[in-house]
């Protein structure tokens, strides 16, 4: 696998940040959270005044074979369908992007159909999706079965993880500041948990959530199906392309691609919920210095998502329990990253604004 070279972030830029935040017109530490969070965006950018204006929400859209076990309410189709509906701006996704200023950028990297040519979606586009484009780059026409094979091969796995990357560096090319992930996949939640119980070691009956809605029967199902796929497949915890492979998704995979692409060009990377999650903790697990450029944007009821993020040692900005997916969560962050940004840049020091500092 051809991993980009992700940079260390820097620490000493991330000391200058904390110093100027003391000199602000605030006692220190009183914006709390919004003064670590400006800390980071330097030692991610290596700058000390790091300016987000141009901001992104890519999702990766993918089918899973693990659909005909009967794991979702919804049926595979939806995926196409809901891919639709991103292009035409009627997704809960597009609503925050366009209230945001973020644009959407949809991949189909393993949709089980065949999606309308590019150009005829985009003539049909009014002006509310000026900001939302398709990039059509499928690996493969959904994954396998897990609970009776491999859910694809490690080639595709690989492939999926390009694309996420080549797309990420695309956006870069157009303007990027920060970046989020979003996903869209019937069936995706059980891969994810399946992803979660394996990296993390905690038995799937632990680890998995209702996704789409499954009642108490579906969960069990759900469940016993995650159960069965582990057996069969005994995914190599140490090894995340072999998980990756064995019990993820081309969209997971696609992910993952964006993660490594945006922290080797020094952006902070947002991540919404259980199924981007699931790519954090393999991008992790492939390249470890990846993880200080992760931005946790909200937890999930999905209960492992709060077993992932407590894994990553990472601590949500928001809890509105979420669980929608297409990177809602991580949009609704964006606002928060940005304000944290501007606190540094644009607030007065105590000498600046001729206010008395602390008694020494």
């Amino acid at each position: 696998m051809r991993l980009p070279n992700i940079p260390k972030i820097n620490l000493s830029m991330a000391e200058a940040a904390r110093m100027r935040q003391n000199k602000l017109t605030k006692p220190p530490g009183s914006l709390g959270r919004l003064e670590e969070l400006s800390i980071q965006l330097c030692a991610i950018t290596n700058k000390l005044k790091p300016v987000i204006d141009q901001k992104a929400v890519i999702i990766m859209a993918g089918d899973h074979g693990v659909t005909a076990e009967g794991v979702s309410v919804y049926p595979t189709e939806v995926t196409t369908q809901m891919v639709m509906n991103f292009l035409n701006g009627g997704a809960a996704i597009n609503v925050l992007a366009r209230q945001i200023g973020a644009r959407v950028v949809i991949v189909d990297v393993g949709v089980a159909n065949v999606l309308a040519d590019h150009e005829q979606v985009l003539s049909d586009i009014s002006s509310l999706t000026s900001n939302t484009s398709l990039v059509q780059h499928k690996v493969a026409f959904g994954t396998q079965n897990m609970a009776i094979g491999p859910a694809m091969t490690p080639d595709q796995a690989d492939a999926a993880i390009m694309v996420g990357i080549e797309v990420l560096e695309r956006e870069v090319k157009q303007g990027l500041d920060l970046v989020a992930t979003g996903d869209m996949g019937i069936g995706n939640t059980t891969a994810s948990a399946a992803i979660v119980s394996v990296i993390t070691g905690i038995p799937p009956g632990e680890v998995t959530g209702r996704g789409t809605g499954v009642d108490d029967v579906g969960l069990k199902r759900k469940v016993v199906v995650i159960e069965r796929a582990l057996q069969v497949n005994r995914p190599n915890r140490c090894d995340p392309l072999d998980v990756l492979s064995k019990v993820g998704g081309l969209e997971i995979a696609g992910l993952v691609g964006v993660i490594l692409g945006a922290a080797s060009y020094r952006l902070p990377v947002v991540i919404d919920g259980l199924v981007s999650g699931a790519a954090a903790l393999l991008a992790v697990g492939l390249v470890p210095e990846v993880k200080p450029y992760l931005i946790a944007s909200h937890q999930s009821v999905e209960i492992g998502h709060k077993i992932l993020l407590k894994y990553l040692g990472l601590n949500p900005l928001l809890d509105l329990e979420l669980r929608l997916g297409e990177g809602t969560g991580a949009v609704l962050a964006f606002p928060i990253i940005e304000a944290a940004a501007r606190i540094l840049n644009e607030m007065a020091t105590f000498t600046e604004a001729h206010v008395s500092d602390t008694v020494k």
